[in-house]
């Protein structure tokens, strides 16, 4: 697993957007794609569908919303860290009171969308 703390990333980390809500999870995309750092690899619309691209795409963090059809974040959270532990999970959400629920779902960082870019890149890089 690289040393995401590090400022010399020998390669972008890459990540996998999961919400089910397309607008969000386009403007998380073209976001993301503006930083040299990151490398969005996929897409997911659902908490299955994440969890089974995850399996296809090896991503080195996912970043998901709580709220999502077939399995919400907090299942697909807690299906990532039991099968790729390695993987971060970074739960970006609308709502505050899910913060302990994603922690104990094993979730690696937690953000409400009103966050920063400079936020939210620090959480994908896991940077303090």
């Amino acid at each position: 697993m690289q040393d995401y703390n590090s400022n010399e990333h020998t390669s972008p980390v890459r990540v996998l957007i999961a919400d089910d809500q397309r607008v969000t999870r386009q403007g998380l995309v073209a976001l993301l794609s503006l930083l040299p750092q990151i490398e969005v690899v996929g897409e997911a619309r659902n908490g299955r569908e994440v969890v089974e691209k995850v399996a296809e795409y090896h991503p080195d963090v996912v970043v998901l919303d709580v709220q999502m059809p077939t399995m919400d974040g907090l299942e697909a959270t807690k299906h990532i860290k039991q099968e790729w532990p390695e993987v971060r999970v970074v739960v970006l959400t609308m709502y505050a009171g899910y913060h302990r629920l994603t922690q104990q779902a094993g979730a690696d960082a937690f953000l409400l969308k009103g966050a920063t870019v400079e936020e939210l890149k620090t959480a994908i890089l896991g940077e303090t």
